[in-house]
């Protein structure tokens, strides 16, 4: 990857970042959730068995 991609990627990043950290805590743990509920979905085990849900 050539070095302007790299900081493209950083400043995105960078973005994405300092956009969650601006949300109130109720946005936050919403985003959060909906994070983890994209992990449980796309994470799945090769022999089919389903991924314990995490504690709250």
């Amino acid at each position: 990857m050539d070095f302007e991609a790299d900081r493209s990627d950083e400043a995105q990043a960078l973005w994405l970042v300092r956009a969650f950290l601006s949300l109130p805590p109720d946005k936050r743990a919403e985003v959060i959730a909906f994070a983890e509920g994209l992990v449980r979905v796309h994470a799945r085990p090769e022999d089919g068995r389903e991924i314990s849900p995490l504690p709250d």
